[in-house]
């Protein structure tokens, strides 16, 4: 959950967000050293009275200043394609639910079972329980369990949405009449908070997406409460 003046991401809570991370702070530190490095140079070249014929017309050095470009670059590509694919992987999930996008709010269905499925919708200001999040809290959670890959097919009924949750390093269009796919896997118990982030209506910001993550005995308690109920 982000708080006020928060500077850096949410912790993360899915393997995937945690190499995000890491490769926030990889890309961050090459970036940091290039801007020191620059700095360094115009400061000496506009302090310094002497010039050096071999610096300034030199092949080495247009060469070194070629090949380590390249090679930065390179440090940056390769890892980004890894987590790239590694968002793509869907390895056998052990539950699909499908998310659609409505305006505005978000309906669920669990594919695994016959008759699971519900709505969600922000819950009013004046609704809210004491300790919960206004404009974030929903009246049903997307409950799943912890340490189990989960697919999510993502679509919409009407215009474009997005389902996004920043901890778990997911963010999918819901586009309609297409149907796109995301997977993770949440490694701790706990909730997590998400909105539609894309500009789908006038009531754009009042798309909450709460995923609660749970045992896998919680779960199975849980679905047989809703199938009661149904």
């Amino acid at each position: 959950m982000a708080h006020p003046s928060q500077l850096g991401f949410q912790d993360a809570a899915s393997p995937v967000m945690e190499e995000l991370l890491h490769f926030h702070d990889h890309a961050l530190m090459i970036v940091f050293l290039i801007s020191t490095l620059v700095l360094y140079i115009i400061v000496a070249m506009v302090t310094t009275k002497l010039t050096n014929k071999f610096i300034l017309d030199s092949q080495e050095i247009e060469i070194i200043w070629t090949l380590l470009p390249a090679i930065i670059l390179i440090l940056i590509a390769l890892p980004s394609l890894r987590i790239l694919y590694l968002m793509d992987e869907i390895n056998d999930p052990h539950l699909t639910i499908k998310a659609m996008g409505h305006q505005w709010y978000w309906s669920y269905e669990y594919t695994d079972y016959e008759n699971l499925g519900f709505d969600s919708y922000m819950i009013p200001t004046q609704d809210l329980a004491p300790g919960q999040f206004r404009l974030l809290e929903t009246d049903h959670r997307m409950v799943i369990p912890v340490e189990s890959p989960i697919r999510v097919l993502v679509s919409a009924e009407d215009v474009l949405h997005s389902w996004a949750v920043p901890s778990l390093g997911v963010k999918m269009d819901a586009v309609p009449g297409r149907l796109n796919q995301t997977a993770f896997i949440i490694s701790r118990t706990g909730v997590f908070y998400g909105q539609c982030s894309e500009i789908c209506g006038a009531n754009h910001s009042f798309m909450p997406i709460v995923v609660e993550a749970v045992p896998l005995e919680h779960f199975e308690n849980w679905s047989s409460l809703m199938l009661e109920d149904a």
